[in-house]
């Protein structure tokens, strides 16, 4: 499996979430037809339009197309210069949770974490605490990085996963594990066949 290729989706659905979770909470432009609606569930919603700032919390639950994010707390702003911000929190012994289906590679990618941060003006995306990003296949862990932080930077399509003492990997250490390609595509294969109707 390309890391790269396998981060830079992470990131997108860490960022779609986040991203879209501002969308929603501030009067835009319509979006194109083809994006889905999001829509975002919590117990309260404090908007503050003089600081271009929205709070759900609460049993936050965040859904745009196949895509879910799940935290306690959701904090959205925007500066200025229109660059939009957001984190995403939970209690402690909890985690983040943002989860992005693709049916047609019968792919699912979970990320997890303390605390997940979105930051419009460098374009970066960071899980902080206890991060793991995992890749299921037919519903089996295929491929996966652990570690204290993960950020991932748009801009130029590069990576960082960092160890420490909340490090989600043994000994506070990084550890990544990617699996050939060629076993992906085979796991794919197989699993199309079980979900082909029999003749």
């Amino acid at each position: 499996m390309n890391l790269k290729r396998h981060f830079s989706f992470a990131a997108w659905l860490m960022a779609s979430a986040l991203a879209c979770a501002a969308g929603a909470a501030y009067a835009q432009a319509p979006a194109p037809a083809e994006e889905p609606d999001t829509l975002i569930l919590s117990d309260s919603l404090n908007y503050d339009d003089l600081k271009k700032e929205s709070i759900f919390t609460g049993n936050v639950i965040m859904t745009r197309g196949l895509m879910t994010l799940h935290a306690d707390k959701l904090v959205m702003r925007e500066d200025a210069q229109g660059f939009q911000y957001g984190t995403a929190t939970v209690s402690p012994g909890k985690l983040v949770s943002i989860r992005q289906e693709n049916p047609e590679k019968f792919e699912t990618l979970e990320s997890r974490g303390v605390r997940a941060e979105y930051n419009g003006k460098a374009d970066e995306v960071e899980m902080i605490g206890q991060a793991v990003v995992t890749r299921y296949i037919c519903g089996k862990p295929f491929d996966s990085v652990k570690g204290q932080r993960v950020i991932y930077h748009q801009k130029n399509s590069t990576y960082e996963a960092h160890g420490g003492p909340d490090s989600a990997a043994p000994g506070g250490r990084v550890r990544s594990l990617a699996r050939p390609q060629a076993k992906a595509d085979a796991a794919v294969a197989e699993c199309r066949k079980k979900s082909e109707p029999r003749k």
